[in-house]
């Protein structure tokens, strides 16, 4: 079965916690979403990224190809009273006028794009001395820890999953860009603990890319049932301490 984050889209909303403020504040330091900049989020799912740059004062399009996932963006805009624009389309072909942003940004999404394309085509809707970014928000698995367990559980129901033991760095990124005519290359990275509870956690689980997005309704419920038996068993704590990794590399066009 296809990956389809689109199946996954009322969990992805509800579930899966967006960068940290801590995220934003060390862009703005770098002169990254900064107020009144033009950002394109590409990716966008259900504008996690795109929400906390508006919160910033940035105008914001966020981009994604799956249409539930940007419905979802566009009900959570709503609610927090943002004006943001959203609209179907890819990284690769995104259909925005050329020197068109000031910053572009993927968070959490790269690794799904023809990366040479994709960073072709941000090279061609940034303005010129406009930036790019490309982060990553990533748990990290660690001997004995609650992704170790969360991990081993995935594969066995999707022994196919091929994105387990993630160390949260992406250097082929750096390439990617590089091989686009970005320069001053530049890559950030730091660790914090993000509390869950384990109906949360659950939650997040089920909306990546080896449960919700790949399995059926019926595996996807098997294996629900048998993580919450699992975190009871082996990480009673509630709600529990999850450690992630964010990273991200900075490109700019000279």
């Amino acid at each position: 079965m296809p990956i389809d984050f689109g199946l996954t889209a009322t969990d992805y909303a509800q579930h899966r916690a967006g960068f940290p403020d801590s995220f934003f504040e060390r862009s703005a330091e770098r002169g990254l979403g900064l107020p009144t900049q033009t950002v394109v989020d590409l990716g966008t799912g259900t504008g996690t990224l795109a929400r906390g740059f508006a919160r910033r004062g940035c105008q914001v399009t966020g981009i994604d190809p799956a249409e539930p996932l940007i419905e979802q963006a566009r009900r959570l805009s709503a609610q927090e009273q943002l004006t943001l624009t959203f609209r179907v389309g890819t990284a690769e072909d995104t259909g925005l006028p050329e020197a068109s942003a000031d910053l572009v940004t993927a968070g959490q999404c790269w690794h799904w794009f023809r990366g040479e394309e994709a960073a072709r085509e941000v090279w061609r809707i940034l303005k010129p001395n406009g930036a790019v970014v490309i982060a990553h928000f990533d748990w990290i698995p660690l001997r004995g820890n609650p992704l170790e367990l969360t991990e081993s559980l995935i594969l066995q129901y999707n022994p196919a999953w091929a994105m387990s033991g993630g160390s949260g760095l992406y250097p082929r990124w750096l390439r990617d860009l590089g091989e686009a005519g970005f320069s001053a290359l530049e890559t950030f990275s730091y660790d914090i603990q993000v509390m869950y509870s384990h109906a949360d956690w659950r939650g997040r689980i089920r909306a990546s890319a080896g449960i919700g997005a790949s399995l059926a309704p019926a595996q996807v419920e098997a294996f629900d049932q048998a993580f919450a038996i699992a975190l009871r068993e082996r990480f009673p704590a509630d709600p529990l301490p999850v450690p992630h990794r964010v990273w991200a590399v900075i490109g700019r066009r000279r």
